[in-house]
């Protein structure tokens, strides 16, 4: 088994790009992380692209880029969908097989929101049977929380303050404005507690990676921008009673986040920096004890204290996260160790996180899927 580096990495600005296709968007991140490592296509020997709304993207992408012959494979896992690719190129690497691997996330999302492509049943049971929507899930599980530990509406709508704080200090989030407490609470209210700023936003985007052997790092002397992947863990939810009417956002992510602690040989305390799967500011206070950045009861204190704001203890989606940066759902996963390379390489310019050496990047696709990763600087 090698030990696996990242040594190319880029997100083209998330937005809107309506006269583009997916596998152009993918193309430009592809060619700026080749460019990032130092290599070209013809280096490349294995790829996997990952995108939930569109088939065949890989492949469509290296006909823009250079067709070269090597395997190409398509994922698609809801959320975690760029989480995945990267997984599965950190396993081609790791095994041996391949020396460098490329994982890119993509997604256009222009007029198309959350519901997706049309739903398969004759009679439609939203509604009915009460929602299986996005927004109504999230909704449910932060009022399920707060039932528990007595979360206030306040407490919730800081998450969103808080990143979108964070996302004036990244050039490629899509939303870069400060929103304070009280624009956040009195926004259009989509699912109680979640008002419309408390939701992520969904946009076109890309992100890409080169990953390489140690050996190969080495013989290209690229170990002083590398960027050690400590961990690689994917979990799906174990059998509850509840799942079939009311999906459980927390157990795939104990369960990957358990494996990739134990995986790393650290604990998160050992952390410096974490992007989560913010996709409701509701989800990332339950994302707080779901990684362990905190006891039961205490994501409460977490986000009164400042405890999660960049120059906190432990600094949670400096980029903006999903809620601010945007979430192009096949690139999101990609582009979270995006973020955590910048951090780890210097390079996050004013929302450096001072002295980080160790971070993690979680997501968490409903279905269920979630995939932790834990980076670690050369």
């Amino acid at each position: 088994m090698s030990d696996v580096y990242i040594t190319g990495i880029e997100m083209i600005p998330f937005g809107r790009y309506p006269h583009r296709t997916p596998a152009s968007l993918g193309a430009e991140a592809v060619l700026g992380a080749l460019d990032d490592a130092g290599i070209t296509v013809h280096d490349v020997q294995t790829a996997y692209c990952g995108c939930v709304f569109q088939t065949m993207v890989g492949q469509k992408i290296f006909q823009q880029i250079g067709q070269t012959g090597i395997p190409v494979a398509n994922v698609s896992n809801a959320c975690a969908t760029g989480a995945t690719a990267v997984r599965e190129a950190w396993m081609a690497v790791r095994t041996g097989d391949y020396d460098i691997a490329l994982a890119v996330g993509v997604e256009q999302m222009t007029g198309m929101g959350m519901l997706g492509s049309a739903r398969q049943a004759s009679i439609p049971i939203e509604g009915l049977m009460g929602s299986t929507s996005m927004p109504a899930t999230f909704a449910e599980a932060g009022r399920e929380y707060a039932a528990k530990y007595g979360t206030s509406f306040a407490q919730f709508a800081k998450v969103s303050v808080k990143n979108h704080h964070h996302a004036t200090m990244n050039p490629k989030a899509v939303l870069r404005k400060e929103t304070p407490l009280e624009m956040v609470m009195e926004a259009e209210m989509i699912a109680y507690p979640n008002t419309k700023l408390m939701c992520s936003i969904n946009v076109d985007g890309a992100a890409a990676v080169i990953l390489m052997s140690e050996k190969k790092v080495r013989e290209l002397g690229l170990m002083d921008r590398a960027i050690r992947i400590r961990a690689s863990a994917l979990a799906s939810d174990p059998w509850q009673q509840r799942n079939p009417q009311m999906p459980d956002i927390n157990s795939a992510t104990q369960i990957a986040a358990q494996r990739a602690y134990e995986m790393a040989g650290i604990e998160a305390k050992d952390l410096d920096l974490v992007e989560l799967h913010d996709c409701f500011a509701t989800a990332e206070l339950l994302h707080y004890e779901n990684l362990q950045l905190c006891g039961a009861g205490e994501a409460n204190d977490m986000i009164d204290s400042g405890a999660t704001a960049l120059g906190g203890r432990i600094p949670v989606n400096v980029s903006g996260g999903l809620l601010s940066k945007g979430h192009p759902i096949g690139a999101t996963g990609v582009a979270n160790l995006y973020e955590l390379s910048l951090h780890l390489r210097r390079q996050a310019g004013e929302r450096q996180v001072e002295g980080a050496r160790m971070g993690l990047a979680h997501v968490v696709g409903l279905g269920t899927c979630s995939a932790v990763h834990i980076l670690e600087k050369a």
